[in-house]
């Protein structure tokens, strides 16, 4: 596909890349023991930088890869789901980022022991946080391997491995060095650079085809092998007992998980006031905005250039249709300036791996330290604190990495839709509810938490991506039981339910405590209003002790 130089380039780029991203995160990282700076970055970030920081954390690698395959290979379907992620950063912006803003202080334990302090509360939240996270940052981490050995030409699997244990090895280092303010800069970088030379690509692909986007889509219609259903509903699930179904199963998931997924919320406590935070959201979906009109086109390029055929013997998941097209969009033979521009595409997508996974440890690291470590028993100096979260961040990657060279050689698409599916079924109806209804109580908020994950984790293993098909993560075996691809029709309605019978079921003593307790905050949440100093500590812009 390439040339020897070409990929030279690539491997000077990627060099480039990671040497001054590490030093930014030096260079930024907190210099004192001050965890509001390592934790929040003090707020420092300007509405736009901070919401190209959220459009950063939102826009994964599995977003780009995965979704530009989708979109190549079953068209209006991808578009769909490409959709479906920006309207769900516009759920998070309308309905969640300034309660979430006003309740939280470092992380979601902090967000749901506003109401209802407690350890268990805080445990809880780190063990949905860390369940959440990690499927899709195994995903990220072992596709790390496959994408430098298909950019620089090699095919071996131990070249992926290695890849996989350097670059996790640097992904831990921005999380632990660099803290908020360094990852954020990173994202920043990433979101500009994949903004930037999508923008291009897509322009090129565009200009093959007269600018006439009608052509574009017959064309790529023409290469699909399903002639016009490429261009309609249903294709992508065409295959199972109830398509349509199943298709709004897949969309509820994304819209709802995506925008609950806690390395995303966690950028919501870094304004300083509610008016930076919907600022901040306006520039992150007008970035998710952009990225989605950007990778539907390169998507559908790739099928119209390069043709399913090729792209499914490349991935049969599409995962390199984007790069397919972006290759395509250049022409056989390209230039020392076409090379260069190709070269900024792989880079961005490098750089996108590198500050994805970054931001998952960074949030896993977080919750760890600051709702289990630090609230042991005694106070830790806020030296002590740091530290831990560093450490955390270390005792979270490294599984994660290990973990990943063993299951890198399966296909992991479980993993991506496991993580989403924990978003909505778990963490948006405790959020929901923790931040808008009066009457929810602890034990509704941990009947939420644990049920919720509890269904997804056994839904999924019923469903056609972990079993019964070619394409599924065992191939080998069938115990498909379950006739969705994702567990969100069953799961997030199982989640609201749960945590509404949790509360019903608490002693009525209990619940008018609890709800007292909600009352007294219930201004400042839901509006930043000042509000007395009675249940707990005063809520100087949340940032008090919970």
């Amino acid at each position: 596909m390439r040339d020897v130089s070409s990929e030279s380039m690539a491997l000077v780029a990627f060099t480039a890349v990671a040497t001054i991203t590490l030093l930014l995160c030096v260079m930024t990282g907190p210099d004192r023991d001050d965890l509001e700076e390592f934790y929040t970055g003090f707020g420092s970030l300007s509405p736009m930088r901070n919401g190209l920081a959220i459009a950063g954390d939102y826009i994964s690698a599995a977003s780009v890869l995965g979704t530009g395959g989708v979109i190549a290979l079953m068209g209006h379907d991808g578009i769909v789901l490409a959709l479906s992620t920006a309207l769900s950063l516009m759920l998070l912006m309308f309905l969640l980022a300034e309660p979430l803003r006003n309740a939280g202080r470092f992380t979601m334990g902090d967000v749901f022991a506003r109401r209802t302090p407690g350890r268990a509360v805080r445990v809880t939240a780190c063990a949905a946080t860390l369940v959440a996270l990690l499927p899709i940052m195994l995903v990220q981490l072992a596709g790390a391997g496959d994408l430098m050995a298909f950019l620089l030409g090699f095919t071996s699997q131990n070249f992926r491995t290695g890849c996989v244990l350097t670059l996790g090895a640097l992904m831990i280092g921005y999380a632990a060095i660099g803290g908020m303010k360094g990852t954020a800069l990173i994202q920043i970088l990433k979101i500009v650079m994949l903004l930037g030379s999508g923008a291009v690509v897509a322009a090129l692909i565009l200009r093959r085809f007269d600018w006439d986007p009608g052509a574009l889509l017959a064309a790529a219609a023409g290469r699909s092998e399903a002639g016009r259903a490429y261009l309609t509903s249903g294709l992508q699930f065409s295959g199972g007992p109830n398509p349509r179904l199943d298709m709004i199963s897949s969309e509820l998931t994304v819209v709802l998980g995506g925008a609950c997924l806690p390395h995303v919320t966690m950028r919501m406590y870094t304004a300083r006031h509610a008016r930076e935070v919907r600022r901040s959201m306006s520039w992150a979906v007008s970035s998710v905005a952009a990225f989605v009109l950007i990778v539907s086109v390169v998507g559908v390029g790739a099928a119209a250039l390069v043709g399913r055929d090729a792209i499914a013997a490349a991935d049969p998941q599409g995962n390199t249709a984007y790069l397919l097209g972006a290759r395509a969009a250049f022409g056989p033979a390209m230039t020392t300036t076409e090379s260069l521009l190709f070269t900024a595409v792989t880079t961005a997508l490098f750089l996108t791996l590198l500050a994805s996974v970054a931001g998952m440890i960074l949030a896993c690291a977080n919750t760890l330290a600051h709702d289990v470590f630090a609230h042991r028993g005694a106070e830790p100096s806020p030296r002590r604190e740091l530290k831990l979260a560093r450490l955390s961040a270390l005792a979270v990657g490294v599984p994660a990495i290990l973990l990943a060279t063993v299951v890198q050689h399966r296909n992991l698409q479980p993993l991506v839709t496991l993580s989403f599916c924990l978003g909505g079924s778990a963490l948006a109806p405790a959020l929901v509810y923790s931040l808008f209804w009066r009457r929810y109580t602890r034990a509704g908020l941990l009947w939420t938490l644990l049920g919720g994950s509890a269904a997804c984790l056994i839904l999924m293993t019923g469903t056609n991506l972990v079993s019964g098909s070619p394409a599924s993560m065992f191939p080998d075996r069938d115990f498909n039981w379950f006739p969705f691809t994702t567990t969100g029709l069953v799961s997030i309605p199982l989640g609201f339910l749960l945590g509404w019978l949790g509360t019903v079921l608490t002693p009525p003593r209990a619940q008018r405590e609890q709800q007292a307790r909600y009352e007294a905050v219930e201004g400042w949440i839901l509006a930043g209003a000042p509000v007395p100093q009675q249940p707990g500590p005063p809520p100087t812009r949340g940032r008090g002790r919970l």
